[in-house]
């Protein structure tokens, strides 16, 4: 891999940056900003619970740095699935929804996916917590990391990360185009989604390629109104909150994004979220919200463009010459 390099950047070197909404980035950022674990945050955060002018408040005590380590931007989309599912098995929910199993180690390999689907090891140890009626729409409820699970009472339960099975994430979409089924440019949520439906053997193998498991918890307390918890455990905004590789940007920093592609974006987010396939200095996923239109949203999003981390000045001047701790 090349170099991590640092670069300071003047507010007038971000696009867009005059007409964006720094109001609603402030008050994002202030939901998360008591948790970041680091000095330099506490007074800032204090501040911005006051509600100070928020393009002052941001332009004054932060630092715009381009990170970057050789990799091109990428920006994808997520969201928080609405799937049809039932607290107890029938003849059309099938498909368990795990809780975290109790042997599991957060950061070794445990079973992989075609281990946990083919086998009885995670069955009768009272860990699921619903049953879906569709494969697919476990699996992109696993790369999503949240969902709401609608009953057929009417009720509605809600769950979240609770942790995986320490096996690397492997993408669908490159598979197939690397499979010459697609070219990368036509290659969507949406259309893995009816390749595996429409071809059900060899989608299941393709489903097993991802050896990557993710386990669940239910979080029915967050209010309906608010977005789904994110790495911080606390509620994401949509079209506010991404997921970055908390390696290199630090959860709860603002981060300005400029995306390009067919609907490019300008705007202040707040890194409140991660991924399994979000590795890099420039890659991030936009939270798009909740439900099927967020969900068509956010599956057509693959595009380039920048995005830079807004650092409290003094830690951004001290840390530029050797790389943020």
């Amino acid at each position: 891999m090349a170099e991590t390099t640092y670069t300071l950047l003047d507010y007038a070197d971000l696009n867009g940056w005059a007409q964006d909404d720094h109001d609603a980035a402030l008050s994002v950022f202030a939901q998360t900003c008591g948790d970041i674990p680091r000095y330099e945050f506490e007074r800032l955060c204090a501040f911005a619970k006051d509600a100070p002018p928020a393009r002052d408040f941001f332009e004054t005590f932060f630092q715009p740095v381009l990170i970057e380590d050789g990799d091109p931007m990428l920006f994808t989309g997520y969201y928080e699935p609405e799937i049809s599912g039932s607290l107890a098995p029938t003849d059309e929910f099938r498909f368990p929804l795990y809780r975290v199993p109790p042997d599991l180690v957060e950061g070794q390999t445990y079973l992989s996916r075609r281990e946990i689907d083919e086998s009885d090891a995670l069955k009768d140890k009272a860990l699921e917590i619903a049953w879906l009626s569709d494969p697919v729409d476990l699996f992109f409820l696993q790369v999503q990391g949240s969902g709401r699970i609608k009953l057929p009472d009417g009720g509605v339960i809600r769950v979240g990360y609770g942790g995986k099975n320490g096996r690397d994430y492997s993408s669908l979409g490159q598979t197939l185009v690397s499979r010459g089924v697609y070219q990368p440019h036509q290659v969507s949520a949406e259309v893995i989604r009816n390749w595996v439906r429409d071809n059900p053997d060899e989608g299941q193998e393709l489903l097993w390629t991802n050896e990557s498991y993710v386990f669940f918890r239910e979080v029915s307390e967050v209010p309906a109104e608010l977005g789904p918890l994110g790495a911080m455990n606390r509620s994401i905004t949509a079209m506010r909150s991404i997921a970055v590789d908390p390696s290199i940007t630090l959860l709860g920093a603002p981060v300005w994004i400029e995306k390009e592609g067919e609907s490019p974006l300008n705007r202040l987010m707040i890194a409140q979220d991660t991924g399994s396939a979000i590795k890099g200095a420039q890659r991030a996923d936009i939270f798009y919200g909740t439900g099927t239109k967020a969900g068509l949203e956010a599956g057509q999003i693959k595009d380039g463009g920048r995005m830079v981390v807004l650092m409290p000045v003094d830690y951004a001047l001290a840390k530029t010459e050797q790389g943020f701790e």
